[in-house]
C-alpha cells in the first residue's frame, strides 16, 4: 500500500504516518518545504522508520503543481493508494490572506495532484470549522447550511471542503476532526490551541487563590474536544474501509461539555479552584454586534481590549467562539468505528495528562529567560533602605546576578558595613547616604545618581519604618503619622518623581514599591504605617494608567511579615511564623523577572476579596486579633510577655499578618 501525505510533520499527520506504517509492506511518500536533514531525521525517529519506507517529497503547497519536480511526480504516477490531505493553518490569530491563500488554493493544488497522478482515493481532513457557526445540531451530510463563515479560518476550511467536493477527480472522503487535543494516554501535545489557550489563566488563579475558594467562570455553549490518539486511529480505520466514498466523518464527541464544564474539568486536574460558578457567557452578546464593531474601530477600546487579553493570556478572537452554537452529530462515523472499539474518552479521564504535559512542556513561561541575570545583567538597579533587612538581601541577590546595584540609606555606617560584606563575597555595591524625608538630601542624591550612572532600569521602594500602635493611644501623637507618611509615601515619591523623567525619555523601565499584607488585610494597631503604605499604592495605581504607554511598569508587593530589625521590639512576634529577609528579597526577584502589576499571598488576596464582599466579617475577624494582643505603651518594648496558646494559634491561622 502507497501513501501520499501532506501535512506529515504536523502534530495529527506525524502520528498518522506513524498508523498507516504499522500496516504491512506500506510505503509513505510525504510532501516537504525545504526538509533539512536534522528536521528528517527527527520525524524518522519518531516514525522508527528503520527500513526506510518513509520518502520525502520536496514540495510546496502554495506553489502551482505543488512545485513538484518532473522525476518525482514521473515515479508516483499510477501507485499512489490513498493521498492524505492534511497540510493546512490552523490558526485562528494567522494573517487572513496567508489563511485563505494555504487552506483553499493549496487544497486545489493537493486535489489537482492526485488526479494528476490517478490516485485511487483522496482524503480531506477538513474541520467542524466547516460549518461556520451554525445553530444547531450539524449532521455529516450537511455542507451549504454552514452559517457565519466571516471569520478567515472558518470560511478557508468551508471553501476548501468546497473544493474537494466540486473539483476532486479521484473517489473521495471528508473527514470533520472536533478540536483536537493531546494523546489521551500520555497527554502529549505540540502548540497552544483550543482549551490550552485557558491553561495559563487556571494556572494564575491557582496562585492567587486558595484551592478550596471556588472561582468565576463562564457557563458558553458547548466545545467539542478529540484527543489526537482517536482521531488518528479512526482516520487509519475509515479511509481502509470499502463502499464510503463521498462521505463525510465527523469525528467528534457525541457527548460534548460546555465551555464552562471545560474548564472546572481542567481546574480540578490542574488542582486549582473549582470553576464551580459561572456567568453565562451570552451576556456577553447583550451589546450589538455594530456597536461592538465600531467601538473596537476606535484605538482607546481595542488597546483596552488587547490589554486584557494579554493580561489573560488569550488570543483576542476566543470570545467569539464562547458561546458556540453548534452540536455535530456524528452517527456515521460511529456506527463504522464502535464495532472496532474505536470510540471517544471521556476527558475527565485524561484531563491531568493534557495538563500535566502542558505544564512540563508547552508552558510559555518555559521559553523564556526567567533567570535574575537575564534580567538584569548589564542594567542599574537602585534599592532605598539597602543597608539592611529586605533591601539589603536584595542588593546581594541582583549584584551576584551582574546588575550595577545602588543601595541608598541615612546611616553611613551600616552602609559602610553593608559594602564590605559584598566584597567579602565578591559583590560589589555602590552606596550612597542620603535622609529621603529631607528633601534636600534626596535631591542632591537623585542629581548624584543622574550624573554617574545615568538612567535607573529598576527602582525598589523599600524604605520604610512602621508603628505598631492602636489609635486609641495615638491621640496625640499626630507626629506618628506624619512620620509613617514621610518616609513610606512622601520618601518614595522624592525618589521616583526624580528617576521617572529619564525612564520616560528613554521608554523603559520598572518601579517595585516594597508594601504590605496589611493594605490588604486592613490590620488594626498598624493604621499609621497602612495608611501610609495604602496612599503609595494609590498613587501607584494612577501612576501605572499614565504610564502604561511609556514602556514603564509598576509593580506593588503585598509582604507578610517579615523578620527585620523593624519588627525586632515586638517580643510577641518571637513566637510567630515570618519570612526571613532572603524569602522577602525572592519576591522582589519575581517582580523583577515577571513584572506583575502585584505580587501578594494567598491570604493577602482572601483578605481583600473577604473586606469587598463580607467587610463586617472581615472586620470581626480583624477585631479578634486586635483584642487579643496587648497594646504597647510609647517607649516601650511591645509585648514582653510570652504568647498565649490562643494567640500562637491565631497567627498560625492568619500567617503572615501582624497584630
Amino acid at each position: 500500500m502507497i501513501y501520499f501525505v501532506t501535512g506529515a510533520s504536523g502534530f495529527i499527520g506525524k502520528r498518522l504516518v506513524r498508523k498507516l506504517l504499522s500496516r504491512p509492506e506500506a510505503t509513505v511518500y510525504f510532501l516537504e518545504r525545504d526538509a533539512s536533514a536534522e528536521s528528517l531525521d527527527e520525524l524518522h525517529r519518531f516514525w522508527g522508520d528503520a527500513a526506510g519506507r518513509t520518502v520525502p517529497v520536496q514540495g510546496d503547497l502554495t506553489q502551482a503543481g505543488l512545485g513538484l519536480k518532473s522525476e518525482d511526480l514521473n515515479r508516483l504516477m499510477g501507485k499512489v493508494d490513498h493521498v492524505f490531505h492534511l497540510a493546512a493553518i490552523y490558526n485562528l490569530e494567522a494573517e487572513p490572506e496567508i489563511v485563505l491563500r494555504t487552506n483553499i488554493n493549496g487544497t486545489r493544488e493537493v486535489v489537482t495532484f492526485a488526479g494528476r497522478i490517478g490516485a485511487r482515493r483522496f482524503h480531506h481532513i477538513s474541520s467542524i470549522a466547516a460549518a461556520g457557526l451554525y445553530e444547531g445540531i450539524f449532521r455529516e451530510d450537511m455542507f451549504s447550511e454552514a452559517e457565519h463563515l466571516d471569520h478567515p479560518y472558518f470560511a478557508s476550511k468551508h471553501e476548501s471542503e468546497r473544493v474537494v467536493r466540486e473539483e476532486c477527480r479521484v473517489p473521495w472522503r471528508v473527514y470533520r476532526p472536533g478540536i483536537v487535543v493531546g494523546d489521551s494516554r500520555t497527554g502529549e501535545m505540540d502548540k497552544i490551541d483550543g482549551p490550552y489557550y485557558f491553561f495559563k489563566l487556571i494556572q494564575k488563579i491557582r496562585w492567587l487563590q486558595p484551592a478550596w475558594l471556588p472561582s468565576l467562570g463562564i457557563e458558553g455553549g458547548r466545545i467539542n474536544l478529540v484527543p489526537v490518539d482517536f482521531v488518528v486511529t479512526a482516520l487509519d480505520h475509515l479511509s481502509h474501509l470499502d463502499g464510503h466514498d463521498g462521505s463525510c466523518f465527523h469525528l467528534t464527541d457525541p457527548r460534548p461539555h460546555r465551555v464552562g464544564e471545560v474548564l472546572d474539568i481542567f481546574a480540578r486536574a490542574a488542582h486549582a479552584p473549582p470553576m464551580t460558578l459561572r456567568i453565562n457567557a451570552s451576556l456577553f452578546e447583550v451589546i450589538p454586534s455594530k456597536l461592538l464593531k465600531g467601538l473596537m474601530a476606535l484605538p482607546p477600546f481595542r488597546r483596552i481590549r488587547g490589554s486584557i487579553m494579554k493580561d489573560l493570556g488569550l488570543p483576542q478572537d476566543i470570545l467569539s467562539v464562547v458561546n458556540y452554537p453548534t452540536k455535530f452529530d456524528n452517527r456515521q462515523a460511529a456506527q463504522l468505528l464502535t464495532p472496532a472499539g474505536i470510540t471517544v474518552p471521556p476527558i475527565e479521564d485524561y484531563a491531568w495528562k493534557l495538563w500535566d504535559y502542558w505544564e512540563r512542556h508547552l508552558d510559555p513561561d518555559l521559553f523564556v529567560d526567567r533567570s535574575l541575570r537575564g534580567c538584569v545583567a548589564g542594567r542599574t538597579v537602585l534599592i532605598t533602605g539597602g543597608s539592611s533587612g529586605i533591601g539589603k538581601a536584595t542588593a546581594f541577590k541582583v549584584a551576584e546576578a551582574g546588575a550595577t546595584t545602588i543601595i541608598v540609606a541615612r546611616d553611613p555606617d551600616k552602609l559602610e558595613r553593608t559594602r564590605r560584606e559584598a566584597s567579602d563575597r565578591g559583590l560589589t555595591l555602590i552606596t550612597y547616604s542620603a535622609d529621603l524625608t529631607d528633601q534636600l538630601q534626596c535631591d542632591a542624591f537623585i542629581e548624584k545618581v543622574r550624573a554617574t550612572h545615568g538612567a535607573v532600569d529598576v527602582l525598589v521602594n523599600n524604605a520604610g519604618r512602621s508603628i505598631r500602635r492602636g489609635i486609641e493611644e495615638s491621640f496625640e501623637r499626630m507626629h506618628d503619622f506624619e512620620r509613617m507618611m514621610a518616609i513610606n509615601y512622601f520618601g518614595c515619591l522624592r525618589v521616583t518623581l526624580g528617576l521617572l523623567p529619564e525612564m520616560a525619555k528613554r521608554g523603559s523601565g520598572q518601579i517595585i514599591n516594597i508594601s504590605s499584607i496589611g493594605v490588604l488585610a486592613n490590620t488594626p494597631r498598624f493604621s499609621a504605617y497602612v495608611a501610609s503604605k495604602a496612599a503609595l499604592e494609590a498613587w501607584t495605581r494612577c501612576a501605572a494608567a499614565e504610564f502604561l504607554d511609556r514602556g514603564i511598569e509598576f509593580t506593588t508587593i503585598n509582604l507578610p511579615l517579615v523578620r527585620t530589625p523593624m519588627i525586632a521590639p515586638t517580643k510577641a512576634y518571637d513566637d510567630v511564623e515570618a519570612l526571613a529577609p532572603e524569602q522577602a528579597a525572592a519576591f522582589v526577584v519575581q517582580a523583577i523577572i515577571r513584572r506583575p502589576v502585584r505580587i501578594a499571598t494567598k491570604l493577602g488576596v482572601f483578605g481583600e476579596i473577604l473586606h469587598a464582599l463580607l467587610p463586617h466579617v472581615a472586620q470581626n475577624i480583624m477585631n479578634a486579633g486586635y483584642r487579643m494582643f496587648p497594646e504597647t505603651a510609647a517607649g516601650e518594648p511591645a509585648g514582653t510577655e510570652a504568647s498565649s496558646a490562643e494567640q500562637v494559634a491565631f497567627t498560625q491561622l492568619l500567617r503572615g499578618i501582624h497584630f
